[in-house]
């Protein structure tokens, strides 16, 4: 029997300040390669489907299969980017897992896998500000007003305590970020202003997330304050970029949850000098920042052993809970 868990099901057993451990643990257990993460194919998908523009495609296709050593269960993921969604009512990314008996190979579970790739990328960054961020009150700054955008902000409360939120930013160039704005405000109860500007949002800001799909650097990194932290958690491709290179300059610390495959996005690419740390090497060490006044950088690509670890623990608890929809296949 396989046990179908919908987006509902995993929403009512996913709790970020319980998940933040569980995705720290699977940074270590990568760090120590105690995992197998094969690489991810991307490749285009809907080449053909438009006879007006029959080779150009509608989305990117992903594959991400990871196991964790030691686990009761295997997990691949795979995921949909159509950047037509959203005129379409439909979300730009969509992802389902599968868990798999780690003995004997056998289907246990299928999982909505939205919520987990948004949960998962949102405790990146709350661990990073948990770890690299500055003392005292914080001052963040998002670029982005879309579901990623509003994952990070929660993550970010839930993991250094939302009494540390001393303001909250949200800029996007459309109209997004007005109710982006007012969703964290009521999920938080924390004052979170939408503004006009990228520059408005990052200048004097202690952390800055940047949630984007953008080719081209979306906020200028002269106006960066000392002592900033930078997430950066949209850029996976080549293609993809976020941050330009005055952010990358100035930065002390470059750190990246997959060195190997940041290294080779937008954002990084050109700056072959760069010494980029492994985020599992911060967790472990705890010494990420060396002063108040250092710039840092985390890039992010996403890493299929944190679904693999997140979708276990949800499982886990939804089957405790005796949740969900258990079906022969």
């Amino acid at each position: 029997m396989v046990r179908v868990l919908s987006d509902a099901d995993v929403a009512s057993v996913l709790d970020l300040e319980a998940l933040l451990p569980i995705v720290a643990d699977a940074f270590e257990k990568q760090r120590a390669g105690a995992v197998e993460r094969p690489e991810r194919p991307h490749y285009p998908i809907g080449a053909g489907l438009d006879p007006d523009t029959p080779d150009e495609p509608t989305g990117t296709g992903l594959c991400m299969p990871a196991y964790i050593h030691g686990n009761a269960y295997v997990a691949t993921k795979l995921v949909t980017v159509c950047e037509d969604n959203p005129e379409r009512g439909l979300p730009t990314v969509t992802a389902q897992l599968t868990l798999a008996d780690a003995e004997t190979g056998q289907p246990v579970s299928y999982l909505a896998g939205n919520r987990i790739t948004s949960a998962r990328t949102g405790c990146i960054g709350g661990l990073a500000a948990r770890e690299l961020a500055v003392d005292g009150p914080l001052e963040l700054a998002v670029i982005g007003a879309g579901t990623q955008a509003r994952w990070q902000t929660r993550a970010i409360a839930a993991a250094v305590g939302v009494g540390r939120l001393d303001s909250i930013r949200v800029y996007s160039p459309s109209d997004s970020r007005l109710e982006c704005a007012r969703d964290l405000e009521s999920d938080l109860s924390v004052d979170v202003t939408p503004v006009s500007s990228p520059r408005e949002a990052v200048t004097n800001a202690s952390v800055v997330v940047t949630t984007t799909t953008s080719t081209e650097p979306v906020f200028p990194g002269e106006a960066l304050a000392d002592g900033a932290l930078v997430v950066a958690v949209g850029a996976y491709t080549a293609e993809m970029r976020e941050l330009d290179d005055t952010t990358i300059e100035r930065a002390s610390h470059i750190v990246a949850d997959v060195p190997e495959e940041a290294s080779e996005t937008g954002d990084l690419r050109g700056h072959d000098d760069l010494d980029i740390r492994s985020f599992g090497d911060v967790l472990a060490t705890g010494d990420g920042r060396q002063s108040p006044d250092e710039i840092v950088v985390l890039a992010s690509v996403g890493s299929a052993v944190l679904d693999a670890a997140t979708a276990e623990f949800l499982f886990d608890r939804a089957e405790d809970a005796d949740l969900g929809t258990t079906v022969p296949i």
